[in-house]
């Protein structure tokens, strides 16, 4: 363990290499090569494990100590070590190579529940110290990339264990976990689907959908674009899910509901996916909040417990799903009217050129983002008072 900061520090000087949903494409498909692949993975996935690693030790000291993010921390040392063991090993052996996808796989299935354990050390912070802004502000910023690392680092692992390990693809058609020609439609359908049964559970009714496409590039036909099913489903999902409880809770004296509307509409830069609801809205300046790690972790769902709705969770699927847009230069974006309902936007890249991947580097600027302090602000704060003009009067 006494030589982890040092592989950290060396590392962690690497920027992590974005790859574009093509270069993946390229890595996996005809031409594969297992040798190439272990040698850029060896090499990558400490940088990205390093980069992100430097950043945690950034952390305020009360949150770096909780039980929750003391195991986190201990889930990445251990990888990172696991990793490195391969980095003086023969590419030319397939014994070698068939151990590095077993170690993947285990690293994989180790980080299963980073996201939950680190949800729980922010409860446990939250619980045990006051909250301030500053602490807010950083707390979020590194949550942000710690997660989006995640996303990037699992994307790597799967494609190289689901490329070149020895369980057969669910779909044939698929490079790894990326579709060539992701029907986004089916997606769509699949995610309603799944949401509706949650909400029938529950609720025991639910709303319907509407999906219309439109593809400007080719009339007529369904949109379909290289992307990772998975990854749009959890979006889709997440939406949904929300969309259905806002509508049902808005409507619930009302005998019919009024359906969720898709609209998919494929353009020659942009693959949009909106998705409207008449669930009643949400006031204009609690949309910030819902995009917050620190916001939403309350109430802390309790596993196993029945009480609470299955449409609700840690509250962590706005901002990751928000993740995953943006992991490939997407976006997701909430327009909400108060009082009618609300449009959630899923913007991504039609051309697998465009698709790079996002990822955060450690470096100045970073650490310059958890240096943040509580300066003055530059606009002028409203009174709650109203004011009282009879100190303006003019003198005679």
């Amino acid at each position: 363990m006494a030589c982890v900061p040092k592989h950290v520090e060396h590392f962690s000087k690497f920027s992590p290499s974005p790859l574009s949903m093509k270069q993946f494409l390229d890595f996996g498909s005809i031409n594969a090569c297992e040798k190439t692949s272990f040698v850029f993975m060896r090499q990558e996935l400490p940088v990205r494990l390093s980069n992100i690693m430097k950043e945690i030790n950034l952390l305020p000291d009360r949150l770096l100590s909780t039980p929750s993010v003391q195991m986190v921390h201990s889930w990445y040392i251990q990888s990172l070590m696991e990793i490195l063991d391969f980095l003086d090993k023969n590419p030319d052996d397939h014994k070698v190579l068939g151990e590095f996808v077993d170690a993947l796989v285990t690293i994989r299935n180790r980080h299963n529940d980073v996201v939950t354990t680190m949800a729980q050390g922010i409860i446990e912070y939250k619980e045990a110290f006051p909250q301030d802004w500053v602490t807010n502000q950083n707390i979020q910023y590194f949550l942000d990339r710690f997660y989006m690392s995640r996303i990037s680092i699992r994307m790597l692992i799967n494609q190289h264990t689901l490329i070149f390990g020895t369980t057969n693809p669910v779909q044939p058609s698929t490079i790894g976990s990326i579709d060539p020609h992701c029907q986004v439609g089916d997606v769509v359908q699949d995610a309603f689907h799944s949401a509706k049964m949650l909400c029938d559970q529950y609720y025991l009714h639910s709303p319907d959908l509407i999906l219309q496409e439109m593809n400007n590039e080719k009339k007529n036909h369904t949109v379909s674009i290289v992307y990772v099913p998975s990854h749009l489903y959890h979006m889709l999902f997440e939406l949904f899910k929300n969309a259905m409880r806002a509508t049902i809770e808005t409507h619930e004296s009302s005998n019919s509901l009024p359906p969720i509307k898709v609209m998919v509409s494929l353009g020659g830069e942009d693959m949009s996916i909106k998705v409207s609801d008449r669930g009643g809205g949400v006031p204009f300046r609690r949309i910030e909040n819902l995009y917050s790690y620190m916001y939403s972790t309350a109430p802390a769902p309790q596993m196993g417990e029945h009480a609470r709705p299955p449409l609700a969770g840690f509250g962590y699927g706005l901002p990751i799903s928000r993740l995953y847009a943006k992991y490939f230069q997407g976006d997701l974006q909430l327009y909400s009217m108060e009082g009618h309902g609300t449009d959630a936007v899923i913007y991504l890249k039609a051309l697998s050129t465009d698709s790079i991947e996002r990822l955060p580097v450690y470096n100045k600027t970073a650490l310059k983002n958890y240096k943040v302090s509580q300066e003055a602000d530059d606009w002028c704060m409203p009174s709650k008072e109203p004011l009282d003009l009879r100190n303006y009067k003019v003198a005679k």
